[in-house]
Order: structure tokens, then C-alpha cells, then sequence
């Protein structure tokens, strides 16, 4: 067998599925919207994001899981025209009210899934998927981005498949495989002919900058659940143990920085 025989969409599906993975409902993201909303433009994680894209000879960007509209909002000054796609209601109307606070008249939202129907959805010079890439079916979600870019495609993937601390995970019993990683989108998008370029970015987790220590728990239960009086015991000497270890929420970030071209 060489890597030729393997089908990396099916062992993708396979891993997220023994990791337990699961799309998280709209309303979930509707409940973040206003909070994630106070953050669009404050992210260096969005800086280093688009600093590495290449604009030229572009006038237009779909944004996949585009959120309040950190990456379309920014980028809009330079284009034509910025379509925002997401499922969640909240954030979409967080990005729009976003864009009329700076004055932007040329971004359009779009309610949409990954699995659901796009014939609809128009083709851009560039498409986008920031931190966005967490899918049950990775070959299908590649596919559908690279089908909507006329030029480049620029997406992240977390490094190491865990969108929170694994020390604090494994305090409150959690202990599930890690999520499927990067290197299978290397991979599905060599089969499908394509040759992607790789970086790498840094950023603070989901736990960082909690002003106190309640705020650090609901973050918590948002990633992994309810959490009982025990687990709240638990979390409370790793918060108290080191100050600055909480500030940062733990371990950061890593994410992949995969591009390619459609032609």
C-alpha cells in the first residue's frame, strides 16, 4: 500500500467520530454572538491571518463560518464585494450590524450549513474558512470551498485537535481522543490535485483573559458542559494555583495556516 491507496476522507470521518465530534447547534453560537461581536478588529490572530493572504488581482471574498465578521469585516475596505456565510442567526447579525458601525455597504450575509445546499451561493476570487474547519466530513467541506474560489483559498485548522486545555480537560474527566488533525487536509487536498501551502499562527485559547474566576468556569462549560460542584472544586485550585497560568487560560493556540490556488 502506498499513501495513493489511502483514503484520507474516510479516515478523517473515522477519527471524528471516535473523538466524539459533534457540530454545535446555531443557538449556541447565537448565545456568544454580542460577547464575540466586542472582539472583531482586536485580534492579532486576525492580523497575522490576513497578512498572510495574497489580495492581488481580487475584488471579491466568501467568508465560510464567517462568525461576527472578524476576517470579512476587515478585509472589506479592499474588495468589491464580501459575502459572510454562517448558521448561526446572532452572528450574522452581529457582522452586519459591525459593518454598518464602520461604514461598509458591501457585505452580504448568508445563512447557510456546511452540509447544506450552496448552488446558490456565488463564487468569489477568494474564499475563507477561519477557524471555522471543525466538520464531520472534511473532503466534502474542501471540495466546497475550493468549488467557490475562482483564485485562492485560505483556511486554519487547530493544531493537536483540542479547543481547550487538555490539564483542565482532564480534570473534569474528559479525557476523549483529540479532534482529527491538520495533516489530513494536506493530505485530501493532495488528492484532489491541488498543492497547499503551509504556515503556522499562535494565538490566546478560549479561556484567556477571563476577568474572574465565574467567567473562567462558563467558558469551560461551553466547551466541555455542565460542570458539577465537584468539577467547580477542581477547576478553582487550578485557577488559584497560578494567577498567570489562568490569565492565559493554559496552553495557547496553534493553528494551521493552509492556502492554495484554484488555478
Amino acid at each position: 500500500m502506498t499513501h495513493a491507496d489511502i483514503d484520507f476522507g474516510q479516515l478523517y470521518r473515522t477519527h471524528m467520530a471516535a473523538a466524539g465530534g459533534r457540530e454545535k447547534p446555531p443557538e449556541e453560537w447565537d448565545a456568544r454572538a454580542e460577547a464575540m461581536g466586542r472582539m472583531v478588529g482586536e485580534s492579532r490572530y486576525v492580523d497575522d491571518f490576513i497578512g498572510r493572504m495574497d489580495c492581488s488581482g481580487c475584488t471579491s471574498l466568501l467568508d465560510v463560518g464567517c462568525g461576527t465578521g472578524a476576517i470579512a469585516l476587515a478585509l472589506a475596505p479592499r474588495l468589491q464585494r464580501v459575502l459572510g456565510l454562517d448558521y448561526s442567526q446572532g452572528m450574522l447579525d452581529v457582522m452586519m450590524r459591525n459593518a454598518r458601525a464602520l461604514g461598509l455597504d458591501n457585505v452580504t450575509p448568508i445563512r447557510r450549513a456546511w452540509e447544506d445546499d450552496w448552488s446558490d451561493v456565488p463564487a468569489c476570487d477568494i474564499v475563507t474558512a477561519s477557524r471555522s474547519t471543525t466538520v464531520m466530513d472534511m473532503a466534502d467541506a474542501l471540495a466546497r470551498l475550493d468549488a467557490k474560489a475562482k483564485k485562492r483559498v485560505y483556511l486554519t485548522s487547530l493544531i493537536g485537535g483540542r479547543f481547550i486545555d487538555a490539564d483542565v480537560a482532564e480534570l473534569l474527566g474528559h479525557a476523549r481522543p483529540a479532534l482529527p488533525d491538520y495533516i489530513y487536509i494536506v493530505n485530501i487536498l493532495y488528492r484532489m490535485g491541488r498543492y497547499p501551502r503551509l504556515d503556522y499562527l499562535e494565538n490566546d485559547n478560549r479561556l484567556a483573559g477571563t476577568q474572574d474566576f465565574d467567567e473562567f468556569v462558563r467558558k469551560v462549560a461551553f466547551s466541555l458542559g455542565e460542570i458539577d460542584d465537584a468539577g467547580r472544586a477542581r477547576l478553582r485550585q487550578w485557577y488559584d494555583a497560578d494567577p498567570e497560568r489562568a490569565r492565559r487560560g493554559g496552553a495557547p493556540f496553534r493553528w494551521a495556516f493552509i492556502s492554495w490556488d484554484t488555478r
